[in-house]
């Protein structure tokens, strides 16, 4: 059974955070099953997690070439975990694989977040008298749950986070298979080339975008959103709208856009436009010097990766969708629900490491990072507040609606050169110059293949 990442991908750190992978050098049931465990109670709702075996870690990076793991004992090891994984508390089973690298096989262990948490596990599943415990991951480390975390982790006994729930409104035609490969290839997972000689349900399955009995399989709501192409028909409003205002909120007229579609092709279509039509650039010859400034009326890279959060943090139960607005001198990206109740919007006005107590879609999260839309958890403010400066505008403002927490806004202030007495002025677009230094910053956002592939068939106008 092929994983749905590509093992190079996986290794390079740069999807997959080194904290949900774990590297043993050898087969060691005991440590194994524990991490097992640890990530199957998914404590921080991260998502899934990965235990190579025949790799060493080497500063928190696997040591290359790998060790490696030998091809004729995976047999066995399957056999072994059949009776391994029986006794864990409920019984949970991972996806296995091997995978070549350097000329070796690895083996891979794939544990997605279970849906019947918590789960414990014995300390020694080998040894003869089994004295059981609930495991989680504290950064890269797996370790024994105290007294509080237990509490917690009992009270997460149901609650599945939206996206990687069921949907019985719904069923597996409603996911795309040619969506599914799309993503596939683009990804490089060896599970392309497979999913030609599966059925649908088997590849659902093992990408583990559906659950249940194989008579009443049914579709996963990151399925939905991601692999669907009106996934609105499922959750109404789940589109993105541009608006523009020429002359403020109070002026008479605006113009709108409205992206839909798979969620990531939302946000991608959105971020074109945006990069195209409303980012411009301005440049100033200083005097007295040789080398000229430029500048951006907004950055791109700090609007992209604002959007991007919105689209990863978005409650999809709210039949809102993710607004931006383009007034004379700012843009608002407004999203609902709001931050997670452990984030302080001090700490994100002072562009702080953010790192919210429990992710609320961890399947969709981990979707976006496989196709290099979204960064690792924690880094998107500080690279906000990074580009901010580097092009010389002013920090982001962040709000939200108090304790309720419905709605969350992000405002970016136009870059003081692109005003003119106090308003932005439509005639600097005339002093543009070439964009692509700014697409530079991050071009893997819009690959041009995408573009080509979606026709703008998901985008609607509205002129008032």
């Amino acid at each position: 059974m092929n994983i749905p990442i590509n093992i190079e991908t996986l290794l390079s750190g740069k999807v997959v955070e080194s904290d949900r992978i774990e590297y043993k050098k050898g087969w060691n049931p005991a440590a194994i099953m524990r991490t097992i465990a640890a990530f199957a109670n998914d404590f921080e709702n991260l998502g899934s997690g990965y235990i190579v075996v025949g790799i060493e870690e080497e500063n928190g990076m696997p040591k290359r070439p790998v060790y490696g793991f030998p091809q004729e004992q995976f047999d066995k090891v399957q056999k072994e975990m059949i009776g391994y994984c029986n006794l864990i508390r409920p019984p949970y089973f991972p996806r296995m694989a091997l995978e070549e690298v350097d000329g070796k096989y690895v083996l891979l262990i794939w544990v997605t977040a279970g849906s019947n948490r918590p789960y414990e596990v014995p300390k020694n599943v080998k040894a003869k008298v089994k004295d059981y415990a609930f495991y989680i991951r504290q950064y890269s480390n797996t370790v024994i749950a105290n007294a509080e975390q237990t509490r917690e982790l009992l009270s997460l006994t149901a609650k599945i986070p939206f996206d990687d729930r069921v949907n019985s409104r719904a069923s597996l035609e409603d996911i795309s298979s040619l969506l599914i490969q799309q993503h596939l290839k683009e990804t490089g997972s060896k599970l392309y080339d497979e999913s030609f000689k599966l059925s649908h349900n088997e590849v659902c399955r093992q990408m583990n975008l559906a659950e249940g009995a194989d008579e009443h399989l049914l579709p996963k709501n990151v399925g939905l959103l991601m692999f669907n192409e009106h996934p609105e028909k499922f959750f109404p409003s789940t589109e993105i709208h541009i608006v523009e205002f020429p002359d403020g909120l109070a002026g008479k007229s605006f113009f709108e856009k409205v992206f839909t579609g798979p969620i990531q092709q939302q946000l991608r279509d959105a971020l074109h436009y945006i990069k195209t039509q409303v980012i411009k650039s301005k440049t100033i010859k200083i005097k007295g010097e040789a080398e000229s400034v430029t500048f951006f009326n907004y950055p791109f890279e700090a609007i992209e990766e604002a959007l991007s959060n919105a689209v990863y943090h978005k409650n999809y139960e709210i039949r809102e969708p993710i607004e931006i607005r383009i007034l004379p001198e700012s843009i608002e990206i407004i999203s609902f629900g709001g931050p997670d109740p452990s984030i302080r919007i001090d700490d994100l006005n002072k562009g702080k490491i953010i790192r919210a107590r429990r992710y609320r879609n961890r399947r969709i999260g981990e979707f976006l990072k496989e196709l290099h839309l979204t960064e690792g958890k924690g880094t998107g403010i500080p690279t906000i507040k990074r580009v901010l400066e580097l092009n010389g505008s002013a920090p982001a403002k962040y709000d939200t609606d108090g304790d309720s927490r419905q709605y969350f806004i992000t405002e970016f202030t136009v870059h003081p050169e692109f005003r003119e007495h106090g308003k932005y002025d439509r005639a600097q677009d005339k002093v543009l110059i070439d964009r692509g230094e700014h697409a530079d910053m991050h071009d893997k956002a819009h690959d041009d293949s995408h573009d080509d592939s979606h026709d703008g068939s998901h985008v609607r106008d509205k002129i008032k």
